[in-house]
């Protein structure tokens, strides 16, 4: 357990020191980039490139091991439906990233830079968090494919 929390531990600071260095953690510079036909800033176009190399090397070694390294079975996600909640999900997200200019992971590097505003966003974070907890779940509608296949 100790070695799973302290690679999760160098896993997360890795993932914060890139935040800040790459500019993902700076919300004038996302909301550049979100401005497309404004005063664009191209930047983190190239940030997010930089990542498709290390991502796709990543995904051929995890199709050729047995388990991962810290764990006894992969975690990956099954559920391949695009349903309403997941696209609701997906909208509020874009919607916050673009009012904001961050997002989950450069908050939380935020509250070391700049605490006061990333403080305001985390707060509204967990807020929306405790009451997707809260809501009942509305059940996903069942897909053409399953309707078909009854």
């Amino acid at each position: 357990m100790k070695r799973q929390m302290l690679i999760a531990l160098v896993a997360g600071a890795l993932f914060g020191a890139g935040l800040a260095l790459s500019g993902m953690a700076d919300p004038q510079r996302v909301r550049g980039f979100l401005d497309l036909f404004g005063a664009w800033d191209p930047t983190l176009a190239f940030v997010m490139a930089g990542a498709i190399a290390p991502m796709a090397i990543a995904w051929r070694l995890h199709n050729r091991m047995i388990a991962p390294l810290a764990a006894p079975v992969f975690s990956l996600p099954t559920n391949q439906d695009l349903d309403p909640r997941l696209i609701g999900g997906a909208v509020l997200f874009g919607i916050g990233w673009g009012i904001a200019g961050l997002c989950p992971g450069p908050a939380i590097a935020d509250l070391a830079i700049a605490p006061v505003p990333a403080a305001t966003f985390v707060a509204a974070m967990l807020g929306g968090m405790i009451l997707h907890r809260l809501l009942p779940a509305i059940p996903a509608k069942p897909s053409n494919l399953e309707k078909h296949n009854v």
